[in-house]
């Protein structure tokens, strides 16, 4: 996965309106005047059959751009492995403390959430403590950025008042990656809202929703925040009475 002249979006939360890759990709195009060379999607890519076979079998679409994703807590993940193997001329799924190269960065990559409750955090995608050991096993300065679903703790991101009974924010063991690593950049989803801060000489920046903005990473190992909403068709069911639309 080198670059060259292009860009690499990164966007998170993507909840199975997979039209929204292209849409943003073609921003990101069009806004930079240089060509998007892969989307990553930073978890809760919507790894659902029915919706995959909606849109990409039934409905004969192709993403624009090789797209990987990690996983989120927001997935079948008691289909996952299948899924994953169906669906991989579609999209690539990259494991947990797997590495990536992309041209510049030597990136790892962290799917997986917190542990909040049964219904948010199905059996399959807590971060457990053996996907931190995983981590952990890269050597100290060989990471320049990490993707992740869920972040660290304490970096700043707080808890909206409607989840404040699921606890505190980010994953304990995930600071112990970042405190053993030094990576220049990490970039995480799951939250929903933006996040921008600096710890320790990392810089952490927080993805929306993927209808609402993505990240790019630069050629030279730039990273820019780039706002942008996209207009959502409606949805009906479960799906919208829990805020995914």
């Amino acid at each position: 996965m080198a670059t060259g002249d292009g860009s690499i979006l990164l966007l998170s939360d993507v909840h199975a309106h997979y039209g929204v890759v292209d849409a943003q990709a073609a921003h990101a195009r069009e806004t930079r005047g240089r060509p998007v060379e892969r989307v990553l999607v930073l978890g809760d890519f919507g790894l659902f059959g029915a919706e995959l076979h909606r849109h990409f079998r039934r409905g004969g679409r192709r993403f624009a751009h090789p797209t990987a994703f990690i996983e989120g807590n927001h997935e079948d993940f008691a289909s996952f492995e299948r899924l994953v193997r169906d669906y991989a001329d579609v999209v690539t799924h990259l494991p947990r403390a797997s590495r990536l190269s992309l041209g510049d960065w030597n990136c790892l990559c962290v799917g997986g959430a917190r542990y909040m409750d049964a219904w948010s955090t199905p059996c399959g995608s807590e971060i457990r403590e053996r996907d931190i050991d995983a981590c952990l096993a890269h050597a100290p300065g060989s990471i320049d950025l990490v993707i992740s679903h869920d972040c660290p703790t304490g970096i700043g991101v707080t808890s909206e008042v409607a989840l404040a009974h699921l606890g505190p924010p980010g994953v304990a063991g995930l600071a112990r990656v970042a405190a053993h690593l030094r990576p220049r950049w990490w970039v995480f989803g799951h939250h929903h809202r933006w996040h921008e801060s600096e710890h320790d000489g990392i810089r952490y920046l927080g993805l929306p929703q993927s209808w609402q903005g993505y990240a790019l990473l630069e050629p030279g190992g730039e990273v820019r925040r780039v706002e942008h909403e996209i207009k959502l068709p409606g949805r009906r069911g479960w799906r919208r009475l829990i805020g995914l639309r």
